[in-house]
C-alpha cells in the first residue's frame, strides 16, 4: 500500500557517507522538523543527473528559508551516493540518503521493477513534504516523467 497524505514515515534505517558509512533512522531525519524528501530512480542516470537534483541544488536556499530540510533518496549504496554528490556539488545541508536494498521505498509502497531496464528493483520518482514526520503533500511521478516532484513544482505547492 502506498503512502498516503496524513499518514506517519515508516520508521526504517537509511545510510550516507561520513567517516564509512552510517545509519540513520527515518525518525532522525523527520522528527520535529519539515522536510521535502524527493526519490530518483538511480544517481548519475539522465534525468536525475541533470534536471532533478541539479533543480533542488540549485533552490536549496528557497527551502532553507522556508524552515525546509531537503533530502535525496535512492536505492543505491551510500558510496554511490556520495559519488554522486561530490560530481553534482552537492552542499553538505542537502542529505544524499541510500536507499541500498529498497527498504524504505518498499516501506512507502513507493518501489518499483526497473529490470526490464537493467536497473532491477529502485524506487519511484517522487517527492514529499512531511511535518513532524507526517506527510503533507504527496507527488509521485507517472512512468517516465518528470513533472509533479521537481524542485519548482514542490515550491510552487508550499507557496
Amino acid at each position: 500500500m502506498t503512502i498516503q497524505v496524513g499518514d506517519r514515515i515508516p520508521n526504517t534505517t537509511l545510510n550516507y557517507l561520513k567517516d564509512g558509512v552510517q545509519a540513520i533512522n527515518t525518525d532522525e531525519i523527520f522528527k520535529g522538523k519539515n522536510v521535502v524528501l524527493f526519490s530518483v530512480p538511480g544517481a548519475f542516470t539522465p534525468t536525475c543527473s541533470a534536471k532533478h537534483l541539479p533543480g533542488y541544488v540549485e533552490n536549496l536556499a528557497k527551502f532553507t528559508n522556508k524552515g525546509i530540510d531537503v533530502a535525496c533518496l535512492a536505492v543505491n549504496d551510500a558510496f554511490v551516493m556520495d559519488a554522486w554528490a561530490k560530481n553534482q556539488k552537492v552542499p553538505d545541508n542537502l542529505r544524499m540518503l541510500a536507499d541500498g536494498n529498497g527498504t524504505f521505498s518498499k516501506a512507502l509502497g513507493l518501489d518499483m521493477d526497473g529490470t526490464a531496464f537493467g536497473l532491477g528493483m529502485r524506487g519511484k520518482r517522487f517527492a514529499l513534504y512531511a511535518e513532524d514526520g507526517v506527510v503533507k503533500q504527496l507527488h509521485v511521478e507517472a512512468p517516465g516523467e518528470f513533472k509533479v516532484s521537481s524542485a519548482d513544482a514542490m515550491l510552487e505547492t508550499l507557496g
